[in-house]
C-alpha cells in the first residue's frame, strides 16, 4: 500500500471513486448538486490530491486545499482544509482511511500549516471517530450547512511544525 500524490491521468478516476463511495454509502443523493464538485474537486490546481494506491488498484483518495477566501470554513492563511476523504467501497475496513489521513496531516505539518480543519455529516460516525482518534477536536462554532437540510459539523487540529513536537 502506498500513499502518493496523484497522476494527472488518475484525476477522473478519483472523482469517481469519490462520487460512488459517497453515493453508496448513502451519504449523497444521485442527483445531489454536489456531485460535479465532488468529482472535480482538485482538478483546478488547488490544493494537493493524495491516493491510496496497491499496485496498479485506486484505492483511497483525499486532497489538502490551502486557505481560499471563499472557504466555508478555513478563517486564515495558516490554516487548510481536508477534503473528499473516500475509500473505495470493497477496500473499508483495512486501515487504508487512517493511513489517507495521517498522510494529509503530515503534508499539512510539513507545508507549515497550523490548523488543520475539516466538514463531515452528522451521519458519517465511523469517520467522526476516526477524526477524534487521530486528535481532531469539534468546533461547534464552524459547524456549517452548503444548503438546506445538509449540515456540516466542523473539526480541526492543531498542528506543531516538525521537530517541535
Amino acid at each position: 500500500m502506498l500513499v502518493r500524490t496523484v497522476y494527472p491521468e488518475e484525476m477522473p478516476h478519483v472523482g469517481e471513486l469519490r462520487v460512488r463511495t459517497y453515493l453508496d454509502q448513502g451519504l449523497l443523493d444521485p442527483d445531489s448538486p454536489y456531485l460535479p464538485v465532488l468529482r472535480a474537486l482538485g482538478t483546478s490546481g488547488i490544493g494537493d490530491v493524495l491516493v491510496a494506491v496497491d499496485g496498479d488498484e485506486l484505492l483511497g483518495t483525499v486532497t489538502l486545499r490551502p486557505f481560499q477566501e471563499d472557504s466555508e470554513i478555513t478563517l486564515s492563511p495558516d490554516e487548510a482544509e481536508v477534503r473528499a476523504l473516500a475509500v473505495a467501497p470493497h477496500a473499508q475496513r483495512r486501515g487504508i482511511g487512517r493511513l489517507l489521513l495521517r498522510s494529509v496531516i503530515e503534508r499539512a505539518r510539513n507545508a507549515g500549516v497550523a490548523h488543520l480543519v475539516l466538514s463531515t455529516q452528522p451521519i458519517m460516525v465511523a469517520a467522526q471517530r476516526l477524526y477524534a482518534s487521530e486528535g481532531f477536536v469539534r468546533l461547534p462554532e464552524r459547524d456549517w450547512s452548503p444548503q438546506p437540510g445538509v449540515p456540516l459539523l466542523a473539526y480541526g487540529l492543531r498542528l506543531s511544525a516538525r521537530g517541535q513536537e
